[in-house]
């Protein structure tokens, strides 16, 4: 099956690339390219197969988005954001899960999981407010699931938690006016006094040892993967996908480019040139064969019923913050020789440079943090909990 949803999402390619400008000027991918990528059964992947899910491999999932990626950075990365959310929900209890999903099974949720929202302890649950920014594809859900702390009757904090919040319980509100990824649509997201019940709740440490209540339910092997491995992959296979689509166009008009300025040589007939592309294509490279590898050997440990090393799980960030910089280093290389044709309005070049850039300041592409934590534990300092 995943398979034939990969042959479809490639189907769809030119119409995103088509849609690309319509996508800025609308500050939303458009709902007939959200529709069309439901029919293949995209959003599917990661879910569950008791809910019409499809269970797929994650490498399936991230190809598939590099692909829309490289066709449309936007699209790319809404259907990142919002495909991943399904396996999070899988992991809360089945209470919540049967409310996403019992009465339609082609329900989306956005997110935005930074704790910027206040959770206090009531009976049954907690009562959530808050304002929540950067929700990405939010006016294509109908739930978001939202970060949180959790504060006790006396102001202390006890927990850090996902929230699951349905549509008619907070408001979208449109400030996204940005000069990357415009098409993403990612308002802010507010609540006010809304009581969630625990079971709609997931804790963050819980998911920081791979384990949700929801496992029950849904034992198989893609939901025993580490939560942040899975997260912050979605966020770097949208900009390695970018690169990829730049070098396409940048090799297009390098064969087709004349330069003036030096007698009417060819482009393609620079060595220069040859060498600058042979150096992008292998950063690109690089970027995706060395995240997929340790989703793979992620997947192998989960396989052999092996606890996944925090070395592995560390070295996973490593790569990841590291590839999102190989691509966006490759599209720089690329813009910079690509001539003044590639300033245009419409080029896709001039819009993944951008693009790819906005998605850099992603919290999941924070490189510092990233190296810092795998390069304490090689000197055998202990690592506070975090981002892995």
């Amino acid at each position: 099956m995943s398979k034939e949803v990969l042959d479809g999402v490639r189907d769809l390619l030119p119409t995103f690339r088509e849609r690309a400008d319509e996508a800025e000027k609308l500050r939303q991918v458009p709902e007939a390219s959200v529709k069309a990528l439901e029919e293949t059964g995209f959003f599917r992947l990661l879910q569950p197969r008791r809910f019409d899910g499809l269970e797929a491999d994650p490498v399936d999932f991230f190809t598939a988005v590099k692909e829309i990626a490289s066709a449309d950075g936007s699209t790319g990365w809404i259907s990142s954001v919002l495909g991943v959310h399904p396996w999070q929900v899988a992991l809360f209890p089945d209470d919540a899960q049967q409310a996403v999903w019992g009465s339609d099974t082609a329900t989306r949720l956005s997110s935005s999981y930074a704790p910027t929202g206040k959770a206090v302890l009531t009976d049954g649950g907690y009562t959530l407010s808050g304002k929540w920014s950067f929700s990405s594809g939010s006016a294509h859900a109908s739930w978001v699931l939202l970060g949180g702390l959790v504060f006790d009757a006396d102001g202390n904090v006890v927990d850090f938690k996902t929230f699951l919040v349905p549509r008619d319980k907070y408001e979208i509100v449109d400030v996204w006016n940005v000069v990357g990824l415009k098409g993403t649509g990612s308002n802010d997201i507010v609540v006010d006094d809304v009581f969630v019940p625990e079971a709609f709740t997931l804790s963050m440490s819980d998911t920081g040892r791979c384990f949700g209540p929801g496992q029950e339910q849904n034992p198989g092997n893609l939901y025993k993967l580490p939560f942040h491995s899975l997260f912050t992959t979605t966020i770097s296979s949208p900009i390695i996908g970018m690169a990829s689509g730049a070098y396409a166009e940048h090799v297009d008009m390098q064969q087709k480019r004349v330069r003036a300025a030096y007698l009417g040589e060819k482009a393609s007939s620079d060595p220069f040139a040859a060498v600058r592309i042979a150096r992008a294509g292998s950063e690109i490279d690089a970027a995706w064969a060395l995240c997929m590898a340790n989703i793979r050997e992620e997947q192998a440990q989960v396989e052999r019923g092996e606890k996944i090393p925090l070395q592995l799980r560390l070295r996973v960030r490593r790569d990841q913050v590291l590839g999102t910089q190989r691509a966006i280093d490759a599209i720089d290389a690329l813009f910079e020789a690509s001539g003044g044709r590639a300033l245009a309005e419409g080029t896709y070049l001039q819009r993944a440079w951008r693009d790819a850039h906005a998605g850099r300041v992603h919290a999941a592409n924070d490189p510092e943090r990233a190296l810092k934590m795998y390069g304490d534990l090689e000197f055998g300092h202990k690592i506070d909990p975090g981002m892995y």
